[in-house]
């Protein structure tokens, strides 16, 4: 089991490259993570939703996702209530004054999901969430150190150097844990070690006589690290690369309260010809495009769209013969309007959209959740993406779809989304459809035109597949795999 001195420190990724480490030596490897508490999500083949996380472990073991992986998924839709995902379902709403429901309620459907796991793959790797240290939480643990006793895990505590205090991270969670969770604490990693490893000599040594812990490995920082980060923390951390091409577009990312499945935007992002602008307020900066990308509080997003003058924004790139688009509840909020007649994500009933587009949204259950694939309508590219949504989006005038979804390939079409001025101002509830390169390259290369440039041919960067193997490679680089193995046979 992998476990963290706090959240962001590098759980998710070590989990990923020690499922394709194990994978590569011919065993059936499979990941587990109890809970987690993210909105950026993936859609399993039967039509259950997990973290997006899990769906990269899931890769990094090159299987299919399945909601065993990731029994309990909280999606935060205020600071205070979540929408509550058991087995891949909607369950109902958590609240902080009863975070306990999980472990009263569910704990059982985790016991059946990791039992399931273990009968049938001969590892599991295990992963933990946020810090096993947060005592004030540990009656209602799931997720960390009662995990670790249920599946009698050995577990490898992994500290953050870049924020600094790692040691006392280090220290401060063995100290802080019981005698019965202690002795599940077999070894320790440092992760984002930017220097002279030498220079760490002492305080791994410090550590390890302070704990009778072991390191385990030191990381190097890792910059150009390519895989979906799991929550909205890799959003919050996200730098925007400068580009060196003089001729490259600007796209504009509204930053709403809430944003969900962010992961839609690293693509774009990657491309040697686009630069992503975050914008939390209006700009003055010309832009190429403007995105309104997907949030758990839709309605919220659109009071902060606003009054941060953000649907002004849109306007003015659009008459500047920009493109305006929206993903999920991006696309609903460009709609005349949204209603909530049961509440389920707000207090209003329905809200005025902004009336860009001539659509109108009803959010209903049961949830939508499901993978899909079809064809951009204009250019005919092949897409493949998935919808994680509670609202209905209905037209309220004629338009052209923005794709065209199969019911089955090469079987008949339904319409998706909407398009109107060529194009430049579309809605879709799709995600993940600029994941695929013809697709994406001709949408650049449409804003490239715009300003007479020429068509820049498809980025073939690496694969996913491809990416997790570089990633076992860079850890097994770094790890002492020997320890690790032991860890593994002897188990606790």
């Amino acid at each position: 089991m992998i476990q963290g001195t706090a959240s962001h420190v590098g759980k998710s990724v070590l989990t990923a490259a020690l499922c394709r480490s194990y994978q590569r030596r011919g065993l059936r490897v499979a990941p587990f993570k109890a809970q987690n508490m993210s909105n950026n999500s993936f859609v399993t083949p039967d039509g259950k939703e997990i973290g997006r996380a899990q769906a990269v472990q899931a890769a990094a073991c090159r299987l299919a996702p399945r909601a065993d992986f990731n029994p309990i998924l909280i999606k935060p839709e205020s600071p205070t209530a979540a929408q509550l995902v058991v087995g891949g379902e909607v369950a109902g709403s958590l609240s902080t004054k009863d975070f306990g429901l999980v472990r009263r309620e569910y704990w059982t459907a985790v016991q059946e999901a990791f039992h399931r796991l273990s009968e049938a793959f001969d590892v599991v790797v295990l992963e933990g969430a946020g810090s096993p240290a947060e005592i004030n939480l540990r009656h209602c643990d799931v997720v960390n150190m009662q995990m670790a006793q249920y599946a009698a895990a050995p577990v490898l505590l992994i500290g953050d150097i870049e924020r600094g205090g790692v040691f006392a991270s280090l220290v401060g969670t063995w100290a802080l844990l019981d005698e019965a969770d202690r002795r599940h604490l077999k070894a320790f990693a440092i992760n984002k070690f930017r220097g002279d490893p030498r220079l760490l000599e002492d305080g791994l040594t410090r550590v390890a006589n302070e704990t009778g812990v072991p390191c385990a490995g030191v990381f190097p920082h890792w910059g150009e690290l390519d895989v979906p980060a799991e929550d909205a923390l890799g959003w919050d951390g996200w730098q925007r690369r400068t580009c060196e091409r003089a001729d490259h577009v600007v796209i504009g990312i509204a930053d709403v309260p809430g944003i969900s499945n962010f992961t839609d935007i690293e693509p774009l992002a990657a491309e040697p010809d686009v630069e992503v602008v975050r914008l939390s307020e209006s700009t003055d900066r010309p832009l190429d495009a403007l995105i309104f990308p997907g949030s758990k509080q839709t309605v919220q997003a659109l009071r902060f769209v606003r009054e941060r003058g953000l649907d002004r924004l849109a306007h003015r790139v659009l008459a500047a013969g920009g493109t305006v688009g929206g993903i999920c509840g991006g696309y609903q909020l460009l709609g005349r309007i949204i209603r909530d007649p049961l509440h389920l994500e707000s207090p209003h009933d329905d809200v005025d959209g902004l009336g860009m587009l001539p659509v109108e949204t009803t959010f209903a259950l049961p949830k939508i959740v499901e993978q899909v694939s079809g064809r951009h309508a204009a250019s005919g590219c092949v897409v493949v993406g998935y919808q994680v949504r509670m609202g209905r989006t209905t037209a309220l005038a004629q338009a052209q779809p923005y794709f065209e979804l199969w019911d089955e390939p090469g079987g008949a079409c339904r319409p998706e989304g909407m398009c109107l001025h060529d194009g430049r101002l579309f809605g879709t509830s799709l995600h993940s459809v600029f994941d695929q390169d013809s697709f994406r390259r001709w949408w650049i290369n449409r804003l490239r035109a715009s300003r007479g440039w020429t068509g820049l041919p498809e980025t073939k960067g690496l694969s996913l597949d491809m990416k997790l193997d570089c990633l076992a490679d860079f850890v097994e680089r770094h790890v002492d795999r020997s320890m690790i193995d032991r860890l593994l046979e002897e188990g606790v």
